[in-house]
């Protein structure tokens, strides 16, 4: 397959980019943050001007698009609300019309943060959602925009962990590079999430493309845990100490602007059986991040910054 990136320098699409690489044409699209000697073609191209963003798909002619590209700083949204609106919403919502124009198959990837956290138990596709941040209610905006234009697209909400190029794009990494120098940390005792290691993420929207899945899907695992949990087990698997990280309540995070569910827990069951497979749970997705590590995988990708 031909597979255009928009974001491509981001935690997702690199590690979409990077792990496709052998067996698809992988093509990126990046704006301000660039990639230093890609093993893929790498393009700059401001998709917040929706001429430009509308002429990708007749300029690189992919059979899919995963459209990774988004305002994902949460805080940076409530700053900057009018940027956040034309990234997250409106760009999909255009990316989706032209692939509907010229039958090639989007990829849009979404977020958990659209429900307000306030059920007990996990969100299935069809709760209502109720989304606090800008970031999140951008990002419902920008799923609607999608799905009302075209009905062949994937939407996939997801959570998601692993190796960027910063080195601090996902919270694995901030409690991993942490605890490493020695530094204590926060974590959230009532956030509850169910992420998934990206490189198992990408291999699952991968068998999704490959079944021309479409419609609006939770892509997460199975299990979940608290975002303390989350890093005393990353603590835990590369022998660091977990006691560097204080156990605190998201409402005691004055560090804090944007506001934020605390049940960001989502239920898989859709895709699991339409793909007749169990998604990774907790311990098996941090051992496959783990072992990256030791195969020196974070260390080529901090090399491309």
């Amino acid at each position: 397959m031909r597979i255009l990136i928009s974001g491509a320098s981001g935690l997702l699409g690199l590690n979409l980019g990077l792990h496709c690489l052998s067996d698809h044409t992988m093509i990126g699209l990046v704006h301000s943050h660039l990639i230093k000697e890609s093993p893929f073609p790498i393009h700059v191209v401001d998709l917040g001007e929706e001429k430009t963003a509308r002429a990708v798909i007749d300029q690189f002619k992919p059979d899919v698009l995963f459209n990774c590209a988004a305002l994902a700083d949460l805080d940076a949204c409530e700053k900057d609300p009018i940027r956040a609106q034309r990234l997250n919403a409106e760009l999909p919502g255009w990316l989706a019309e032209e692939c509907d124009c010229r039958s090639v198959q989007l990829v849009h990837i979404s977020t958990d943060a659209v429900f307000d956290g306030c059920k007990e138990g996990k969100y299935r596709e069809e709760d209502k959602t109720n989304p606090l941040s800008i970031y999140a209610q951008t990002k419902l905006q920008g799923e609607k925009n999608v799905l009302q234009v075209n009905s062949s697209a994937l939407v996939a909400r997801v959570n998601f962990y692993g190796f960027s190029i910063s080195g601090k794009r996902s919270l694995a990494e901030v409690f991993l590079n942490n605890l490493r120098e020695g530094k204590s940390m926060f974590g959230f005792t009532d956030v509850l999430f169910s992420p998934l290691y990206v490189i198992d993420l990408v291999e699952i929207l991968l068998k999704m493309v490959e079944k021309q899945f479409s419609g609006l899907y939770h892509v997460t695992s199975p299990e979940s845990q608290s975002k303390y949990a989350f890093g005393t087990g990353i603590a835990q698997r590369f022998g660091l100490d977990a006691n560097l990280i204080t156990p605190i309540k998201v409402a005691d995070a004055n560090f804090l602007t944007a506001p934020r569910s605390q049940n960001l827990v989502l239920d898989p069951g859709r895709v699991q059986a339409a793909l007749r497979v169990n998604l990774p749970g907790q311990r098996q997705g941090l051992d496959h991040f783990y072992q990256d590590f030791q195969d020196g995988f974070a260390q080529r990708i901090y090399g491309l910054q």
